[in-house]
């Protein structure tokens, strides 16, 4: 099966999908010490990014912005203090290198009901390689590829700029579906 060439390039957020989401991850790292900030971002923006390649429509609509250690859920900081504020996620500070790090710890389980068995697949495979395979740092330093490097800190990075960052062979299939998308926003 090829890569499924997205239609619509701007889906509407979905904020109790991204809550879920972000709940269930915490939920899945049963080591909070493995989940930071940066691991947290990371899995919600590659989860986003390979559902928008594969599937043609991100898990949540969420919206990422370039921050210094790579691509930010723009809603992430309130979308945590609705988490606490049900008591579904505690948030603890640590030291960590001289440095304050946050952690998060899942207070009950997530009610996962609105995710295919597809999306959970995904999201699984991609919490095992952010925790299990990186440390923040050389997650961050993945997620800096050269649309990350071409945005301002702060700008959108939109998902299907990140279709781009990839080495391939363009196909009449992408030169129509470019087509299509910019007749729609000119």
């Amino acid at each position: 099966m090829g890569r499924v060439i997205p239609e619509n390039v701007k889906q509407p957020l979905d904020r109790n999908k991204l809550k879920a989401l972000v709940h269930y991850i915490c939920f899945q790292c049963h080591d909070p010490s493995v989940l930071g900030a940066t691991k947290l971002n990371k899995i919600l923006w590659y989860s986003d990014v390979i559902a928008y390649a594969t599937a043609g429509a991100s898990i949540t609509g969420e919206t990422y912005t370039k921050q210094q250690f790579g691509p930010v859920p723009r809603h992430i900081l309130g979308i945590i203090d609705e988490l606490k504020a049900e008591a579904a996620l505690a948030v603890r500070e640590v030291e960590y290198f001289g440095k304050v790090k946050k952690e998060y710890v899942a207070l009950r389980k997530p009610d996962i009901s609105m995710f295919t068995p597809d999306e959970i697949s995904l999201i699984d495979s991609v919490i095992d390689v952010v925790c299990h395979k990186h440390t923040a740092a050389s997650i961050s330093l993945a997620s800096h590829d050269a649309i990350w490097k071409l945005a301002e800190i702060g700008e959108e990075i939109p998902l299907y700029a990140a279709l781009a960052s990839e080495l391939g062979e363009v196909t009449d299939e992408d030169v129509k579906w470019a087509k299509r998308v910019s007749s729609k926003t000119a």
